[in-house]
């Protein structure tokens, strides 16, 4: 008698097979960029918020749009301007009244907001106020208004973009805002074939229509499927030792240049965004089990946007990101065993 598959080792599967369609789909449209749509996709697994920094042109917007269309999400854009208002985001009461008795009352006029996928473009371009709306629903994935509180949709993220040429007229985003993103993503420049595809691509006629690959039902159980994934003791002290050693604060572990170079180091929300992240590249290859390279292979986009440099850290060329590849050489990796697999099936049995 055959034994039916494990439903949740099943997913996995699932959800595998859905990460090369969803790359397959996503390459019809954008031309490269691999790296960061893999970051993007491991950010909506993980349910976390994604911030895109590059120059314009880079097909940032074109790259959410694709991806949110093929998850069959609803997307909705806002242009981010100096003088958008947190009514603009959130929505607003207005007072309405009935024409047949002519009683009043408040109705709440639901804001953009209230989507699947949120692209805010420029996000730096608006002051802090307005940046201020989006933190509730970011964090707690609801909007409060006239003493009510309105759930937003399920799935919801909230994907950023941000230009880091331009600096007049901008507002860069609170420490306690860009703590809120999962993911700080760099979009680079294409490669010379790339961009002759790019050309060759967008200045002709031929449209491929795209296949809806999962459909906004299939998101959440995949995501309750990636915090599922089991992670041994031996990652989450490799995770804990990269993030502690960040901070001014910590007496054992921390390398010397720390003092120099970090004004404040990452919190608690890091080290579980970096577990999280881990978890949603180990369920996107199909595996079972997170790895000490699925740690190190998220670690820059998770703590980039995390760590606020010193004066002297820029003065001597240092970036966030030459401080994580000096801890990714300094902070050891303990013995012991990466698996757990004598416990992966019953993790996903109970």
């Amino acid at each position: 008698m055959k034994v039916a598959p494990d439903p949740d080792l099943a997913g996995l599967a699932k959800l595998k097979q859905a990460h090369g369609l969803l790359r397959e789909q996503i390459a019809h449209v954008v031309v490269g960029q691999d790296e960061v749509i893999d970051q993007l996709m491991i950010s909506i697994f993980a349910r976390g918020h994604c911030i895109l920094e590059g120059v314009p042109g880079l097909a940032k917007t074109l790259m959410v749009s694709t991806l949110a269309d093929c998850l069959a999400l609803n997307f909705t854009r806002i242009q981010f301007t100096p003088d958008l208002m947190p009514s603009d985001i959130t929505g607003t009461e207005v007072l309405q009244e009935d024409r047949a008795t002519g009683a009043r009352q408040l109705r709440y006029v639901r804001g953009p907001v209230f989507t699947n996928v949120l692209l805010a473009d420029e996000i730096n371009r608006t002051p802090p106020k307005t940046q201020a709306a989006l933190l509730e629903a970011m964090q707690e994935r609801q909007v409060s208004a006239g003493g009510h509180r309105h759930p937003l949709p399920d799935p919801f993220f909230v994907l950023a973009t941000q230009n880091p040429i331009e600096q007049e007229g901008t507002y860069p985003l609170p420490e306690a805002q860009l703590d809120r993103f999962l993911f700080k993503v760099f979009v680079g420049y294409p490669t010379a074939e790339e961009e002759r595809q790019i050309y060759r691509v967008t200045t002709g006629v031929e449209h491929k229509d795209l296949t809806k690959v999962l459909s906004g039902e299939e998101i959440p159980e995949l995501q309750a499927l990636v915090r599922r994934v089991p992670v041994s003791n031996h990652c989450l002290d490799y995770a804990m030792a990269l993030v502690r050693a960040t901070r001014t604060t910590e007496e054992e572990n921390r390398p010397a240049y720390i003092d120099k170079w970090i004004a404040w180091g990452a919190g608690p929300r890091a080290g579980q965004a970096l577990i999280l992240a881990a978890k949603a590249r180990t369920a996107l290859d199909g595996r079972t089990c997170v790895t000490i390279e699925d740690i190190r292979a998220v670690v820059h986009p998770v703590l980039r946007h995390r760590l606020v440099t010193t004066y002297a850290a820029q003065a001597e060329g240092q970036s966030p990101d030459s401080v994580i590849d000096a801890l990714l050489k300094d902070i050891p990796v303990r013995s012991g065993a990466d698996h757990v697999d004598g416990h992966v099936a019953q993790v996903f049995r109970s």
